[in-house]
């Protein structure tokens, strides 16, 4: 009998090629999971299913999304990397690949996911990035908007920042981190959180870009979360900013999806120190439990 194995992988996307992460029966818009699955099942030479760590909208993109699946096909990591991205569109790579336990799994191992949501603050728009980031003409308090955003650090049900559509059982999640910066004209809103609903990122920008502006007072996160009411939220804020940067799992499943990214704002944070690793790393390097 042919041994199955599980394998995962780091995967870079971006979103505007694509109709959103998850495939669908009803129409034939191109998807990432329908593309990597494609490919990989032909390297495979049998049918692969995959699983993610986070789904992810219409035009968002990923640096450290990750997946897993399992095959019998006996191919060595080179194989699989160059294999599979020989296979598929532009706007898709794997990054990594490797050989895991039966026991991890890409959604139900992940501790934490962490997003970035980059903005253009400036008065005109880029015509080179202008599908990797949201473009805001009017000037915007980074430090306001900071601020504002600790008002969601804990425990908290989100349901103000949740769209109709959402599937999640719970809107309770935990926010571990959210900070927001500025570098010239470029503001990065970066969360970390047990997970996130539909829309929950770009629904919390949505009522920060307000506060921004200074229509609206710092205070008025608090409130709008305190709702748990949609209705009384901003707008959702465009998807071409958002990115997904990574993924804590426990340190025994050896999968390198520390925070990344996106490339272009990389340096920034080297250059500042500003990158930070999961909560969990944290507790772990201080020798407490985990969340």
């Amino acid at each position: 009998m042919t041994e199955v194995r599980r394998y995962a992988a780091v995967v870079e996307y971006n979103g505007t090629h694509f109709h959103g992460w998850q495939k669908q029966a009803h129409h034939n818009q191109p998807t990432v999971q329908a593309a990597l699955e494609a490919a990989i099942s032909k390297v495979a030479n049998h049918k692969v299913d995959i699983f993610c760590a986070g789904r992810t909208d219409t035009g968002v993109h990923a640096t450290r999304q990750v997946i897993h699946f399992d095959s019998a096909a006996k191919r060595s990591n080179y194989s699989w990397l160059m294999g599979v991205n020989t296979n598929l569109p532009n706007g898709v790579a794997i990054q990594w690949v490797d050989e895991v336990s039966p026991e991890f799994h890409a959604r139900y191992k992940a501790r934490a996911r962490r997003y970035r949501y980059l903005i253009n603050n400036s008065p005109a728009k880029s015509a080179l990035q202008y599908d990797q980031l949201t473009w805001w003409r009017y000037p915007l308090n980074a430090q306001k908007m900071n601020e504002a955003a600790q008002y969601l650090l804990g425990e908290h049900d989100f349901s103000a920042f949740r769209a109709k559509d959402c599937q999640a059982k719970s809107p309770v999640k935990i926010m571990h981190r959210i900070e927001v910066k500025r570098w010239g004209d470029l503001i990065m809103l970066e969360l970390e959180a047990s997970a996130f609903l539909y829309h929950m990122v770009r629904n919390i920008v949505g009522v920060l870009l307000p506060i921004g502006e200074e229509h609206q007072p710092v205070q008025w996160m608090k409130e709008v979360l305190d709702t748990r009411d949609r209705t009384q939220a901003g707008i959702t804020a465009p998807g071409e900013g958002l990115y997904f940067v990574g993924v804590d799992f426990p340190p025994q499943f050896n999968v390198p999806c520390d925070p990344y990214g996106p490339t272009l704002l990389q340096p920034l944070l080297d250059a500042t120190g500003f990158q930070q690793p999961f909560a969990n790393q944290l507790k772990e390097a201080a020798g407490l439990d985990p969340i």
